[in-house]
């Protein structure tokens, strides 16, 4: 290809790809000529930290290159194979991610990305309590697909309510409680009684299963209450109720843990062990799409003497299984998943709570590990969100300035990849610093 500036590459895709979640004639993406860690660039060289992991998937960074040999090396090997066949990468991938969840599940399903993880956890879940509901929290995103975009609860499922049986209710958000509480105590409680009269409205035995984000993330970044994810597991446990948690955003690094579900959740408690478990995004990368469900034996047992009525073309794709198998082996090798936990608790977190001292536009920042949101208010008393007027000149000071953003409603997520470090963290706090500052002023 020949060489190419920044508004060639944007005028090609406007003028024949269609996006996703966007008014197309407004559109002007931003051209991504190639990364490296934790920084990207454009087609004229200008570089920018990538704050967004792009969609907080590039947990072990741009180009990490143990991971990017081994998808050479399988290519070359055997760039595909139907999923009715054993692979060795298929195999050895699988192994590598029960290894890392605790021991609790015994098969992995292989999909194309989270939704479709969704979509096969709740159809397992249907089969194998044969029930029909599924309950899920109104913030939430599960994916763009039938079943997991109706069991989304933001406003994207309301133009693709098309599947059946899904039901919401509202999860912990003591921010904005919905339930009146003043400590995280009080909202994890009245959170949980509000569940258990959704459940007994709905009827017990009617329900497959309740799905919930270990740690809801298009949502806000919303770490549970002590003793939230406990009660949950055991009013699901009472009424033979599957627990599927969706870990596709929140896991392999990116809450400070391998799997979120398995962090400490501040109740003194062992962590909760679900059903079923949905991943993606951080399981490799996203170097090649890949996503899946973990199940315990209980769920994978059902399926010995029955047929399970479901499966994909690409279900373990060998580049995606090779992508896997490398990113776990250098996660464990560089320590990565203990990296994030550390910058987070090191450097995250201070840097932050400082940000939210020195900024009256700042209501809250909360988060783990290297997931992150910061609250963007018009005054702390009401708590009213900015504009999105606001958010739009926010997103553009820090673009000017070389940060690259996630932003989300009223937020900025502050979701940098696993591998950042405390330098670049450094950087990234203080152009937030600055941009805060400029538009601050310009609203004053």
């Amino acid at each position: 290809m020949s060489a190419r500036t920044n508004s060639q590459v944007v005028g090609l895709d406007r003028a024949h790809v269609f996006h996703s979640w966007s008014t197309q004639g407004s559109l002007a993406p931003l051209a991504i000529a190639g990364g490296e860690g934790s920084t990207v660039w454009d087609y004229e060289g200008r570089r920018y930290l990538d704050f967004s992991s792009q969609l907080v998937n590039t947990n072990i960074g741009h180009q990490h290159p143990a991971v990017v040999e081994a998808i050479t090396r399988q290519a070359q090997e055997l760039a595909t194979v139907a999923p009715q066949h054993a692979t060795l990468a298929r195999g050895e991938a699988a192994k590598r991610i029960l290894d890392v969840a605790g021991g609790a599940f015994s098969k992995v399903f292989f999909t194309n990305a989270g939704a479709d993880a969704v979509e096969n956890a709740i159809r397992l879940a249907r089969l194998t309590t044969g029930r029909d509901k599924v309950l899920s929290a109104y913030r939430s995103y599960h994916g763009n697909t039938g079943a997991a975009i109706a069991a989304t609860g933001d406003w994207r499922r309301l133009p693709n309510e098309y599947s059946r049986g899904h039901v919401h209710f509202f999860g912990p958000y003591l921010y904005r409680s919905e339930f009146w509480a003043s400590s995280p105590e009080e909202e994890s409680e009245r959170a949980l009684q509000h569940l258990r009269r959704v459940i007994e409205s709905e009827g017990p035995g009617t329900i497959a299963a309740v799905l919930l984000e270990t740690v809801p993330g298009g949502a806000g970044v919303l770490v549970p209450p002590p003793g939230y994810l406990r009660g949950v597991r055991e009013l699901t446990e009472k009424h033979g109720i599957a627990l599927i948690l969706d870990e596709v955003m929140c896991g392999f690094g990116r809450a400070g843990e391998w799997l979120a579900f398995r962090g400490d959740f501040g109740d003194g408690r062992d962590s909760v062990v679900p059903d079923l478990v949905t991943f993606a995004k951080g399981v490799n990368s996203g170097y090649v799409p890949a996503g899946g469900v973990m199940m315990t034996d209980a769920i994978a047992s059902a399926f010995d003497e029955r047929v399970f009525p479901g499966g994909l073309t690409y279900s373990g794709h060998p580049l995606a299984m090779g992508a896997i198998v490398a990113t776990i082996d250098a996660m464990k090798a560089e320590r990565i998943v203990e990296h994030a936990r550390e910058v987070g608790d090191e450097h995250l977190r201070p840097g932050l709570q400082a940000l939210q001292d020195a900024h009256p536009m700042i209501g809250e920042v909360r988060g783990r590990g290297v997931f992150w949101a910061i609250e963007l208010v018009r005054d702390r008393g009401t708590r009213e969100p900015v504009s999105p007027q606001v958010m739009a000149s926010l997103k553009s000071t820090l673009l000017d300035r070389g940060l690259l953003p996630f932003t989300v409603d009223n937020r900025i997520h502050v979701v940098p990849p696993c591998i950042v470090t405390p330098a670049e963290v450094a950087r990234g706090l203080a152009l937030l610093d600055e941009a805060l500052t400029a538009v601050g002023q310009a609203a004053d």
